[in-house]
């Protein structure tokens, strides 16, 4: 009788620890894939007046659409973007991510790194309607590389690898070879809530030689150019390009501050690039400031992902004053890319969730171009947009 009740016993005992084996033999569950259409439409009219008046006539456009498809399966997520734009078919966003936790992520593609406030956003969310023409001249396109991404309370930061811009348009032996590339942006944001933000930030750049046509310049010249900030017409401001290259850096401080309703976005553009030979070096420089103000919609909010201010709520209006300073004209290197000036107003009706209307009044005056006359472009333009 004895013997029986000690193997009910142990019989008994090992009844949790068999449930608990049969526990952890339970597939876990598998992530759901989803998939989810992208789009956008940009709808533009403009007017201007200009001592250039041939180079400007009034007009309307449509000068983005895009489709694509946002795809997620646990923690990888995917997303592909097709641009169409006056007749041409071209790529956009084109990447893949995992996420390792809600702090750190890694994308590699085709895509827009991080160099500073203005890569926070896409082209048709700038809040000035066209993005402030120092970042278009000094900030890089899309570029097919990789990105790390810390994101976590006061601080914010990235590291990128990539390859020259012509990667996506020609074949390794038709560039000769390829030029690469890295940069970082680091932020840190001690006040991000309730209405009120402050951050400072700081990006930095290197990189080698591109890719040129001209066999004698290729990979060892480097170009940087802007247009006048419209998309009706599309007429060349300021850049140059640049021989004898052997390196390229810049760097880009950014200030971000809000309280409310009011809020206030500058950067400072520092471009370089080192020549051989001892020729002197060519040295540009930009920077912008934009005053924002919420007229109806409360309060600015804060974005971790892109590390500025999120999109106002729908229904909201807002008016943004901006001026923008662009010098790509180089004394010492003997290259007079020209120099530009402009000052703008926007308005923004955050109609709902997918639909913005802009309205843009702007004074640009460009300079100090060689072989280009100075020209003075009063403009009004507006714009329509569809974003899903």
């Amino acid at each position: 009788m004895k013997k029986i009740m000690i193997l009910a016993a142990l019989f008994a005992a090992s009844l949790p620890l068999c449930a608990a084996e049969q526990a952890d033999t339970t597939p876990a569950p598998q992530p759901k894939f989803s998939i989810q259409p992208t789009g956008r439409i940009l709808m533009d009219a403009a007017a201007y007046t200009s001592n250039e008046k041939k180079e400007f006539p009034a007009g309307v456009a449509i000068p983005d659409v895009r489709v694509g498809v946002k795809a997620l399966y646990g923690k990888w997520k995917a997303k592909v973007d097709i641009g169409y734009s006056y007749g041409k078919i071209s790529l956009k966003d084109i990447f893949a991510e995992y996420d390792f936790n809600p702090s750190n992520l890694l994308r590699f593609g085709y895509f827009v790194h991080q160099f500073g406030l203005q890569s926070a956003t896409s082209s048709s969310m700038k809040i000035s309607m066209e993005e402030p023409t120092s970042n278009e001249a000094f900030n890089y396109p899309r570029l097919l590389g990789v990105m790390y991404v810390f994101d976590k309370d006061a601080f914010f930061a990235t590291a990128s690898l990539h390859a020259e811009s012509k990667a996506m348009t020609l074949h390794a032996n038709e560039m000769g070879k390829t030029g690469y590339g890295g940069m970082t942006r680091l932020v840190w944001r001690p006040v991000r809530s309730g209405g009120d933000i402050a951050q400072v930030g700081f990006s930095f750049a290197a990189g080698s030689a591109q890719y040129d046509a001209d066999e004698d310049l290729n990979h060892h010249s480097y170009s940087i150019s802007a247009n006048f900030p419209t998309r009706v017409n599309k007429v060349n401001a300021v850049g140059a390009t640049v021989g004898d290259v052997s390196s390229m850096v810049k760097f880009t401080p950014e200030l971000l501050l809000a309280h409310g309703p009011l809020a206030l976005e500058s950067q400072y553009y520092y471009f370089r690039l080192n020549r051989k030979y001892d020729q002197p070096a060519y040295t540009a420089y930009g920077a912008y400031a934009l005053l924002r103000c919420l007229a109806i919609g409360g309060d600015y909010r804060y974005s971790h992902a892109d590390a500025g201010i999120a999109t106002p709520a729908p229904k909201s209006l807002e008016f943004v004053l901006g001026y923008n300073y662009t010098n790509t004209s180089c004394a010492k290197a003997g290259i007079l890319g020209g120099r530009l000036s402009d000052v703008n107003l926007t308005a923004n009706w955050y109609i709902n969730k997918y639909m913005i209307w802009r309205l843009r009044l702007g004074y640009t005056h460009r300079f100090d171009k060689a072989g280009a006359p100075d020209i003075n472009l009063g403009a009004i333009q507006t714009r329509f947009q569809i974003i899903f």
